[in-house]
């Protein structure tokens, strides 16, 4: 039986890990107004290539001075796979998605990701399936697709090869969180997210090279390197590093769902950047994205005791 100090500890380290992963949403959001800047002057893959380079740069440093723990030797190739599908497949798709489908549609079907990561977990028997987190993914994702009502109707023909492959981008994002959780814990957030960051980084830089995608950052200014720089520090360091704090401390879909945010902080950044129009369908998108959120992320008393006192 455990004491009322240790279900306490447990339960704030829950609502850390619900936090950190809604912040890194938040985060991923606000980084897409530097990705739409920088797309005009060079190509997406170059931007993965700063944005995973510059993040690993950043991490490294940080991980040898808190000296944590690093992925066993056992785990370097499951940590290198995962970052290649996470921090290489995943921005390729990304991109290569909204050469076909709009910013909105797009964020639509990467909203997807909870549904996948719920279904894909209780497949795999690494997390229950529960009628509160189902109906709590539900009510987000119709809260995402509220506060991009307006937008959803003006698709290009063919939006739905966009749409497949953002799809395809969030499946990558869903087993990353799946696989990645016992690496995680058997070493740390920081130092796990820095190998696999690397590999990446490593993948994209490379191809990159190849294609001469990097020609055109000899006319870089001032602007070009803040975003570019922007990207690195808070959309690869700060937001992976706060989303494998989350996975360490709770389950893959209660970290997914914090994904839905990033629409929604998109929309209020280009409000804000870009002067572009708020409607009332963002204010009730928003109420239904964070509704869905503590449905997901919320149990009774007595099944959150029973889910804390059992072992990992």
């Amino acid at each position: 039986m455990l004491s009322a100090k240790t279900l306490k500890g447990g339960i704030v380290n829950e609502i850390l890990a619900i936090l950190a992963a809604v912040l890194s949403s938040a985060l991923g959001g606000t980084s897409i107004g530097a990705t739409r800047y920088l797309v005009g002057s060079i190509d997406p893959l170059a931007i993965g290539s700063f944005r995973f380079g510059i993040g690993f740069l950043l991490l490294l440093p940080l991980t040898l001075l808190r000296r944590d723990h690093w992925p066993e030797r056992e785990d370097w190739a499951a940590a290198t796979g995962l970052g290649i599908l996470f921090f290489a497949l995943f921005p390729i798709l990304f991109n290569a998605s909204l050469i076909f489908t709009t910013a909105a549609r797009g964020a639509l079907a990467l909203s997807t990701l909870p549904l996948l990561s719920l279904v894909i977990g209780a497949a795999l028997g690494s997390e229950a399936l529960t009628w509160r987190k189902s109906i709590g993914v539900v009510v987000a994702t119709s809260g995402v697709a509220v506060a991009l009502l307006s937008d959803l109707s003006a698709a290009p023909s063919g939006a739905w090869r966009g749409d497949l492959l953002m799809m395809a981008a969030a499946l990558c994002m869903a087993l990353y969180g799946i696989w990645s959780k016992p690496l995680i814990r058997r070493s740390s957030p920081i130092a796990f997210t820095t190998m696999s960051m690397a590999a990446g980084a490593v993948c994209l830089i490379l191809l990159s090279s190849f294609r001469g995608s990097f020609a055109p950052v000899a006319n870089f200014g001032t602007p070009q390197w803040l975003a570019a720089l922007y990207l690195g520090a808070f959309g690869a360091a700060l937001t992976f590093y706060l989303w494998a704090f989350a996975l360490e401390r709770t389950t893959p879909t209660r970290v997914a769902i914090s994904v839905t945010v990033n629409p929604i902080t998109a929309s209020l950044v280009g409000a804000w950047l870009l002067n572009e129009p708020l409607r009332w369908n963002l204010a009730a998108g928003i109420v239904a994205v964070f509704a869905g959120i503590w449905l997901a992320t919320t149990t009774g008393r007595r099944v959150q005791a029973i889910t804390i006192s059992s072992p990992p």
